[in-house]
């Protein structure tokens, strides 16, 4: 099981994210930032929106996915 912050992975806070593969960790990371928008965050209103601008345009979720994947790597 690893843990990055919410911050660690291009979002607003530093809420602990937990995953034991990058794709739950993914989850996990996209679950925390839904919640806190549905609940009238701002910083996480803002990372819901970036998050549908990167499912729009690849090269920008390619970037957001090479950073995360190398933070997630480091990670012991």
């Amino acid at each position: 099981m690893k843990t990055m912050t919410c911050r660690q992975m291009a979002g607003p806070c530093d809420a602990e994210i937990t995953g034991s593969t990058p794709e739950e960790m993914m989850q996990n990371g996209e679950k925390h930032i839904r919640e806190l928008a549905e609940a009238g965050d701002e910083g996480h209103i803002a990372a819901v929106q970036m998050m549908e601008d990167a499912s729009k345009n690849p090269e920008m979720g390619k970037v957001w996915f090479e950073e995360f994947m190398k933070t997630y790597n480091s990670l012991a």
